[in-house]
């Protein structure tokens, strides 16, 4: 074997030994590995530190002490927030090796510093990991802090990658004037660093910040919270002041769909350990759950304790009902959970002091005790409220009937699906052409439009590890239309059995026979039509192949041109925009790329199919109560809603992100 053969090349040294090891001071070891802290160094990482900023805004706010949070994205890239809670603690650290240093400046430079590990400070918080602000500024390429406390302004200054430059200072009084004014309060300025976000850049997308500001406002009743765009061409101002709080969270999410009716079933409660709920609930017409359940104002996005507490309530509850009322006779059977969860709109948001997180991601509640507590809570406060709205709840019972009808009879139809395959000996579809490798972590599905596109397609894919699967025209809108209607539309059909796994909540990702399923359509109105219906079939039947990141969009280019001899191709007008700002010589035209099915197989394989050259982009789920509210709005019935928000997002897309 040579010496430098992969192998060899990635052998350690023999003599290994105290001087390999790599000791990472302060803040270095954000620097050295970004992803670790903030998930990644694209967008989601870039916004990721606006909320850790806000988040210790908002701990302030669940504490008492703040009633105004203003957010702004300064016209040179910075971003500023503002509260008017009680100060960062500006006294000198008391001991250890940063004593003498003032608390502000040890919260800002040292990981795992703050003031949510224990003591009078904070009952509850979101940041409990205690390395927020400090991973901001190591991040950033400047950051900003100043504390107005004690009728005085301290101000203290960071350079690249968190380096003080000097101490906290104090510059004068309070400012009691401007547009912000308070009697103490924090302010961050914050300019992320280049060097780290070069994925996708530094610059924010103001729908993005808005979104997560909106949510914030409605899970904390009454907080008022200012977002301010000052970048040219984007100048904005919006303010969100929620005093229905989760109330008003509940219609909003409605606000696209139809009510069932126009109450919506709201309580609150406490207990002596110091937890607390705030639940609200309201049903549509529509045939998806959206239950949403918050643990100190963070996503719980996998649920957990606090959202399985309410489940269990809500079907013992209603039954209940049902039966007292005689509503179900004796012979029936209960309505599943499943059945009264249909078209359920609510949020499930808690507060407690030692929250514990499965995952990094902080994605499922783990507090068991938690579980009894809002089961306990719902078992009373929502078996009064029906008693008390006999007319809504009459509704709900009956609602949840047709659904029960419509679930058996999907059953039906999964059945009569299994029986045809098994009598006839059929495997997958016809016109699946699958790939050799029975290895689902390398095996790719594309799910592509049209017969001609997909003839290209066959040439131009990788046997071994890539499958096609031609669909015909635009698929069925699952977002109007129940299962057992799905199960009998033929295109849908071919999806569920390709991918494997099954669908709706029998659903199993475990069993998806491909790790990559991308959806690879014109880039024109119809194509994008055709992946918005692949989209929300994927988000409402099959949910887990999104949240695991299977789901994919391959990103065909709109256009070609020669630079010599070479073609080169570009993946949209602002790609083609900047290709005439670089190359101001070349003469030469662009060739539109129309479609798939226009271009040769080889043009087909080197843009978008082959791994080495093509680009794809993967659709993630960061927020399921707006990713519920975006596909009922562009693919429900409202109109109206769906032309406003194409309207105000328009200027905003970059990706298509769930």
């Amino acid at each position: 074997m040579s010496p430098d053969t992969p192998r060899e090349a990635s052998k350690g040294s023999a003599t290994y030994g105290a001087k390999d090891i790599q000791v990472l001071e302060g803040l270095d070891p954000v620097r050295k590995r970004p992803g670790m802290y903030i998930g990644s160094t694209g967008l989601a990482g870039l916004h990721h530190l606006i909320w850790e900023v806000v988040d210790n805004s908002v701990d302030e706010a669940m504490a008492g002490f703040c009633t105004r949070i203003a957010v702004t994205l300064l016209a040179d890239g910075g971003c500023r927030v503002d509260d008017n809670g009680r100060g960062i603690p500006v006294d000198p650290y008391p001991s250890g090796p940063h004593k003498g240093k003032s608390a502000a400046e040890v919260v800002l430079t040292v990981l795992h510093a703050g003031g949510k590990f224990g003591g009078a400070g904070y009952k509850v918080s979101g940041g409990l990991h205690g390395v927020g602000v400090s991973v901001v500024n190591a991040l950033s390429e400047r950051l900003v802090v100043e504390v107005d406390k004690n009728g005085s302004r301290h101000v203290q200054e960071f350079a690249k990658g968190g380096t003080p430059q000097g101490k906290l200072a104090v510059v004068g009084e309070t400012p009691k004037r401007g547009r912000f004014p308070r009697q103490s309060g924090t302010s961050v300025t914050f300019w992320p660093d280049p060097t780290i976000f070069v994925a996708e850049g530094t610059e924010f997308v103001a729908r993005t910040v808005l979104d997560r500001l909106q949510t914030v406002a409605f899970l904390n009743r009454g907080l008022e919270i200012v977002f301010r765009d000052e970048r040219p061409d984007k100048e904005q101002e919006v303010t969100y002041q929620y005093k229905g709080g989760l109330v008003d969270f509940v219609r909003h999410l409605n606000s696209s769909k139809e009510a069932l009716f126009s109450k919506v079933c709201s309580f609150e409660d406490f207990d002596d350990d110091g937890q607390t709920l705030d639940i609200a609930m309201q049903w549509n017409t529509g045939y998806y759950e959206g239950i949403h359940g918050y643990a100190n104002n963070i996503s719980t996005i996998e649920g957990g304790m606090h959202v399985e507490g309410f489940r269990s309530a809500l079907t013992t509850v209603v039954n209940k009902y049902a039966r007292t009322k005689g509503l179900l006779k004796e012979k029936d059977d209960n309505l599943l959970g499943e059945d009264i969860r249909e078209g359920i709109t609510a949020i499930v948001a808690v507060k407690l002091r030692e929250p514990q997180f499965e995952g990094q991601t902080k994605a499922k509640l783990g507090n068991v005790p938690m579980r009894s507590f809002v089961q306990k809570s719902t078992n009373e406060r929502l078996a009064e409220w029906l008693e008390e709205n006999p007319t809504e709840a009459n509704k709900v019972v009956k609602k949840a009937q047709a659904a029960a009808q419509a679930r058996v009879a999907a059953k039906n139809a999964r059945n009569a699906i299994r029986r045809k395959t098994a009598l006839t000996g059929a495997g997958m579809p016809d016109k699946l052409r699958d790939c050799t490798s029975n290895n689902p972590g390398e095996s790719e599905l594309f799910i592509v439009e049209g017969d001609s596109a997909g003839g290209s397609a066959l040439n131009a894919r990788d046997p071994r590890t890539q499958a096609l699967l031609p669909i015909r025209g635009k698929i069925l809108n699952v977002e109007r239309s129940r299962l057992d209607k799905m199960l009998k539309n033929n295109e849908i059909q071919a999806l569920i059995t390709a991918i494997g796994g099954g669908v709706g909540d029998e659903f199993d990702v475990a069993k998806a026979r491909y790790h990559k399923v991308i959806a690879l359509c014109d880039a024109d109105v119809d194509g994008s039509h055709i992946r918005t219906l692949l989209l929300t079939f994927f988000f409402r039947q099959m949910r887990p192949l999104v949240e695991a990141g299977f789901v994919y969009i391959a990103q065909p280019p709109l256009y070609s041109i020669l630079v010599g001899k070479e073609k080169v191709y570009l993946k949209d007008d602002a790609a083609k925009a900047r290709f005439q700002a670089e190359h101001p010589n070349n003469k030469n035209a662009f060739g539109r790329l129309k479609g798939l099915g226009e271009m040769d197989w080889e043009e087909l394989k080197v843009t978008t199919m082959d791994v080495a050259t093509r680009t794809l982009l993967q659709v993630t789920l960061e927020e399921a109560a707006l990713a519920d509210e975006i596909t009922s709005v562009l693919m429900g019935d409202d109109v109206d809603s769906r032309k406003q928000f194409i309207t105000t997002n328009a200027r905003d897309v970059r990706n298509l992100d769930f």
